[in-house]
């Protein structure tokens, strides 16, 4: 609908979103008049009205079995609908038109914000099945009727702030409840109905103060929810749940107004949407039950990983061996290393990790592995990896903690001061380019890549193994060394193209 509102028509910004907000709640008024709706949005030249949306009920037949998004309609061809565009007033087909041996009437309605037409709702529904209407149907008829005046009075949609969870929002077949200015229910929809006597409720529902029956069936060991009031009696077009110690209802109110001589909207009625979401709470209770139990995991490991650590340091200082005491050193390093990646993972909600966060201590703490040159040699990141799945992370922290470590231990012998970059580039969603250089000394020229020693053997196996990539040594263009990682990573819920922003 943007698309074509900016292409086809001159509708500015503010029109635009008024209309966003028609259609992205319209589906209420389809259901409640068992038709299908189309808006019409005059082109650019005002010669032509343009259908930039369409929408088909869920509670009767459709007319329209091709969408006609697109569809342009020249002046002239129907005088309802330019005459409703032209004169601000809705108007009803007398006579039903017939579609593909289908009788159809069609009634227009102005779109108006703020005393201006926008465009023009049609409401074509369909004839096929007529037969004398239930109360249920007279009653959704009534609402939808209710609406569309509201929409030529520019009083519908209605901007409201967001209340309520947005998963488990009522429609119209969930159950539907017609109340009078002072919260009284004057029709209960048989779904509605079931919904709060699944609730506890006994008795009848017309004719009772919804704010006192909801009041009476609230559990009393819950905290009730401070928009509950401005529901149920229908003041505020807000979205709230009932919490029963019997079930949970979802419910939205609907305010209708009706203006009087040009005077400000006056509430004459409500419309409340319910449905019956327990299940839906009752499982996102348990995922909210499972993911603090996770994140408490993950905290305990990583302190006892800390814990691990503090042990190995305590044990390090204690061994004259410098043999020793490096590989002490070195091991508290890397269980140091996996303890960041459980503690990220303890302060979210998911089994990703902000891996620029991690990274980032990571390379604080390989810095200080030779005191000597801690302050001398300067670790920088260029480049965002963005968020990986736990196993990812924690072999690529290791794999970059190890590297880093190397590049400072050996490329900067005797106090010599420079930089180590660690590099990152996104050629595909899944792969990782890494590059780790510094200015140092460079490669020994007996440096063999099959090297034997622990931290090489570590780092291979896991760039083979965790991480599905390959390793490459060389020489840095500043006379260092440089190697550099092609790896395959389980990518976390970031896009691709907020990570390669620097």
């Amino acid at each position: 609908m943007a698309d074509l509102l900016h292409s086809e028509t001159r509708t500015g910004a503010p029109e635009a979103e008024w209309l966003r907000l028609l259609v992205g709640d319209w589906q209420l008024i389809s259901d409640l008049s068992f038709a299908d709706l189309v808006l019409w949005v005059p082109s650019a030249d005002r010669q032509h009205f343009v259908a930039v949306a369409h929408c088909r009920p869920t509670t009767g037949p459709t007319v329209h079995y091709d969408d006609v998004v697109g569809a342009v309609l020249e002046r002239g061809r129907r005088a309802q609908v330019d005459t409703t565009f032209d004169e601000a007033r809705s108007l009803r087909g007398r006579d039903p038109e017939w579609d593909d041996d289908v009788p159809v009437r069609e009634e227009t309605i102005p779109v108006v914000r703020e005393g201006v037409v926008l465009g023009v709702l049609a409401r074509h529904t369909n004839l096929a099945t007529s037969r004398t209407p239930s109360r249920l149907e007279l009653n959704y008829v009534k609402c939808a009727d209710d609406l569309t005046r509201m929409i030529a009075a520019g009083d519908f949609p209605q901007v409201a702030a967001p209340t309520g969870p947005r998963r488990g929002a009522p429609r119209v077949g969930d159950g539907m409840l017609r109340l009078d200015a002072e919260g009284i229910v004057t029709y209960a929809s048989p779904n509605a109905l079931s919904a709060f006597h699944r609730a506890g409720l006994i008795g009848e529902l017309v004719g009772a103060n919804l704010a006192e029956v909801s009041s009476s069936l609230a559990a009393s060991h819950l905290p009730v929810d401070e928009s509950l009031p401005l529901v149920v009696t229908g003041r505020a077009p807000w979205r709230t749940d009932l919490e029963t110690d019997a079930a949970t209802l979802s419910m939205r109110a609907i305010p209708l107004t009706r203006r009087e001589a040009g005077g400000p909207p006056v509430r004459v009625a409500a419309l409340l949407l319910v449905r019956d979401v327990s299940e839906l709470r009752r499982r996102e209770r348990e995922l909210m039950t499972k993911d603090a139990t996770i994140r408490e995991v993950h905290h305990r490991v990583k302190n006892n990983l800390q814990t691990v650590a503090a042990l190995l340091r305590l044990q390090a200082r204690r061994i004259e061996s410098p043999e020793g005491r490096s590989a002490l050193q070195e091991a508290m390093r890397r269980v140091a290393t996996i303890a960041l990646v459980h503690e990220t993972l303890s302060q979210g909600i998911d089994e990703h990790v902000d891996f620029d966060q991690v990274l980032d201590r990571c390379l604080m703490l390989a810095a200080e592995v030779a005191m000597s040159n801690s302050e001398r040699v300067r670790t920088v990141r260029e480049g965002r990896f963005g968020e990986l799945r736990q196993e990812d992370a924690t072999a690529l922290a290791l794999v970059l903690t190890e590297l880093v470590t190397n590049a400072v231990e050996h490329g900067f012998g005797g106090g010599r001061a420079g930089t180590v970059v660690v590099r990152v580039e996104h050629p595909e969603e899944d792969r990782l380019e890494v590059v780790v250089s510094d200015d140092g000394v460079g490669l020994p020229e007996d440096f063999q890549a099959g090297s034997s020693g622990l931290g090489t053997q570590i780092v291979r196996s896991l760039v083979a193994g965790e991480l599905r990539g390959r390793m490459d040594f060389g020489a840095s263009s500043t006379g260092g060394t440089e190697v550099r990682l092609d790896l395959r990573v389980r990518r976390g819920p970031a896009s691709i193209g907020s990570v390669r922003s620097p």
